[in-house]
């Protein structure tokens, strides 16, 4: 049977490290030396790579900054992907990655994806540095976004291959994907459909309108209500941006914190809108991925 490309191999018993060997040729110090020859990664991705012992000089291993160099030194950098490179960061969890897909949870504030004014605080260059602490040739691409002020789960692809597969067949392969969100007020139903078409202006913001726009469908239950607030579990049938602000907004009840789309009040300080629930087929092994998180306590307590 012939393997998939992009299928891990064993390793051999006795290969060599992957990885790239760079001879010095005037004196200088290591980090100097690895930002100059790493240029295409960000200061702290090359420091991560010293912290995480894959640099070597003549042969041992370093971890010291200043590690002077003399011409004619042999500098190692290992690729060698069984190091387990270690992720911690506050506004971004990994949840699962293999060698196709990396989910994570991301909290409110951080951007999915760079804009003119954002470029280095957002969820895809926290995790692209990340996969280039393994490997500087490794990539990430995106496959879906989720608003600033929006939490909970997403993905990435980590081939081309794969986000192509994916998002040529997008309603396919996602089986599942559902928030949870703290409304204002209480729907007169405990649960219903909310259809409409949706249209964008000029100030990106998404609005409803009678004809014209692109179809958007929305399934919500009540799952708490204190009447003042109301927590709801949102099931998209399609995946428009702003769909679920701009439909809760249209029914006369505005999600929390969310000005933008018609909220009075912010309880918790922030748009209550978290992604809970993302179910795919993977697109390698043909498998259903569940991956649910917490309803965060906020949203429980204020809707409670």
């Amino acid at each position: 049977m012939k393997q998939h490309p992009y299928l891990k191999r064993p390793k051999v018993p006795g290969q060599p490290p992957r990885g790239r060997k760079v001879i010095v040729n005037e004196k200088n110090t290591l980090l100097p030396f690895l930002l100059e020859l790493l240029k295409e990664q960000s200061r702290s991705s090359v420091k991560a790579l010293l912290m995480h012992g894959q640099i070597s000089v003549n042969g041992k291993s370093t971890t010291q900054f200043d590690t002077p160099l003399e011409p004619g030194d042999e500098v190692f950098i290992s690729y060698d992907r069984s190091r387990k490179v270690a992720f911690n960061n506050p506004l971004l969890n990994i949840i699962w990655e293999d060698d196709f897909l990396i989910v994570v949870n991301k909290r409110e504030g951080l951007l999915s994806v760079s804009t003119q004014k954002v470029r280095e605080r957002t969820a895809y260059h926290i995790l692209s540095d990340y996969l280039k602490r393994s490997d500087p040739r490794n990539k990430l691409f995106v496959l879906h976004r989720l608003d600033r002020d929006t939490s909970g789960l997403m993905m990435f692809a980590k081939t081309r291959a794969v986000q192509e597969q994916m998002q040529s067949n997008w309603n396919e392969m996602i089986t599942e994907r559902a928030y949870v969100a703290v409304v204002e007020g209480r729907p007169e139903q405990n649960s219903g459909l909310v259809n409409t078409q949706l249209k964008e202006n000029a100030q990106a913001r998404v609005y409803v309108v009678s004809e014209g726009g692109k179809d958007a469908i929305t399934r919500y239950k009540v799952l708490k209500s204190n009447g003042k607030y109301s927590l709801l579990e949102l099931s998209l049938e399609t995946g428009r941006k702003n769909q679920i602000r701009a439909q809760m907004e249209y029914i006369g009840h505005p999600i929390a914190g969310d000005f933008k789309y018609g909220a009075e009040t912010s309880p918790a300080g922030r748009v209550m809108l978290h992604a809970q629930k993302l179910y795919f087929i993977h697109p390698e092994t043909g498998e259903e991925m569940r991956f649910d998180t917490r309803i965060p306590d906020a949203f429980k307590s204020i809707a409670g």
